[in-house]
């Protein structure tokens, strides 16, 4: 059998199967269908403040990047996230992320923890408390 054969006798059938799928039928077009929600429509509940931390954090419970996951932080011990391999300093510190912790953190990483991995502060006071307001969300 040559290969111009084998595809032929393959074609027929997933055309046969890719038909069926089409739906064509009459019934069909008298069926309004639901329409997919716009892009426009999802909205993103983390502030536009956090698109800074979003480059490098996850919101996804298990889902570490450059940095750890931040689903469930607020609360949490620093250097306490599974799988990430966090620096000897902040998994040393004996943080717990509370608000003040978060404030802190977000002012100036490596002047709360020096030796840790993180180094992009948030100066803008507002900025920050949008951000922990959004962590806190987080569970």
């Amino acid at each position: 059998m040559t290969t111009t054969s084998r595809a032929m006798m393959l074609m027929i059938p997933l055309s046969a199967l890719l038909t069926a799928c089409g739906g064509n039928a009459p019934d069909d077009a008298a069926t309004p269908s639901a329409s997919p929600t716009p892009a426009s429509a999802i909205v993103d509940p983390a502030p536009p403040a956090f698109a800074v931390c979003r480059s490098c954090h996850s919101t996804q419970s298990g889902q570490n990047g450059i940095g750890p996951t931040l689903a469930g932080i607020a609360g949490s011990r620093a250097g306490n996230v599974p799988g990430y391999a966090f620096s000897p300093a902040l998994k040393n510190s004996g943080i717990t992320w509370d608000r003040a912790s978060l404030d802190t953190w977000l002012q100036g990483p490596m002047k709360m923890v020096p030796g840790t991995k993180m180094v992009l502060p948030v100066s803008d006071p507002a900025k920050r408390k949008a951000i922990i307001d959004y962590l806190e969300t987080l569970k």
